[in-house]
């Protein structure tokens, strides 16, 4: 059976323990130890290729790591216990859907379904995941399309949208599941620039009224500074430099994070 779902009210909503994942030769992160406080927003920096993504990639269990331990609210989630020892081992599938459940995800790209209106792209993994009832599911897809400002698009087919509306769309999709932590990985980067302003606006929004965790990797610097409580320099899969939003990208300490800020300012 799946491990019982229970928290640990002191533990971090996140916590990385020593996790390394390799992909054949290449070592993407290297030993990483990592906390995100329940309610903490951190954002992740850094070049491409320095393991910003794959961290929550490990986290939607789009990978597995290769060494060390990932918790979720204070409960292994990479691996399970077994046995009469509680030895752990890395965890199944069951296991894992357990505490997935709590993490939401968007993506780069919409990936929405052309086929459905707007409403039932947010209403579809309630319904089937969840189990939630369908008017039920209509009901909330309807509040937080409002949320994200596209109320009045509910019934319009995604085709019919712009970039930047589609990924609001995936940001009321992500949160119709009621996740504790959010993930967002460059979630602006496929947009024209007119649209980026739009879909930041709206996360700024779920940032200053939810209490929501959430763990971003973005190059929008000034996005970082206004959502974040801290912010991690990432470099060849390791952190260089961390410290509070306005700190780090004023006055920088490490030589790295201060050539990177250069490149994207």
């Amino acid at each position: 059976m799946p491990t019982e779902d229970r928290k640990d009210p002191a533990a971090p909503a996140v916590r990385f323990e020593r996790v390394t994942k390799r992909f054949g030769d290449h070592t993407v992160l290297d030993g990483l130890d990592l906390e995100v406080g329940r309610g903490e927003r951190v954002t992740l920096i850094g070049p491409s290729g320095s393991g910003k993504t794959t961290i929550l990639r490990l986290l939607m269990t789009l990978e597995r790591v290769t060494d060390g331990l990932v918790l979720v609210d204070g409960q292994p989630y990479s691996h399970m216990p077994r046995g009469a020892g509680g030895k752990l081992v890395p965890a199944d599938e069951r296991h894992l859907a357990v505490l997935r459940r709590r993490i939401g995800m968007v993506f780069q790209q919409f990936n929405l379904f052309p086929h459905m209106s707007v409403l039932e792209n947010v209403v579809e993994a309630p319904v089937h995941v969840l189990g939630e009832g369908r008017e039920e599911a209509r009901r909330r897809a309807r509040d937080l399309l409002d949320l994200v400002g596209l109320g009045d698009k509910a019934e319009a087919r995604p085709t019919r949208l712009s970039g930047g509306q589609q990924q609001r769309v995936a940001i009321a999709r992500a949160l119709a599941m009621r996740p504790e932590i959010l993930l967002l990985d460059e979630v602006t980067s496929a947009l024209d620039p007119e649209l980026v302003a739009e879909v930041l606006d709206v996360l700024r929004d779920i940032a200053r009224n939810t209490d929501i965790t959430l763990l971003c990797v973005t190059h929008e610097m000034g996005f970082a500074r206004d959502v974040s409580d801290r912010i991690l320099m990432f470099d060849r899969g390791r952190i260089v430099e961390s410290g509070p939003a306005g700190e780090l990208l004023e006055s920088p300490t490490h030589a790295r994070t201060r050539a990177f800020l250069g490149s994207v300012r």
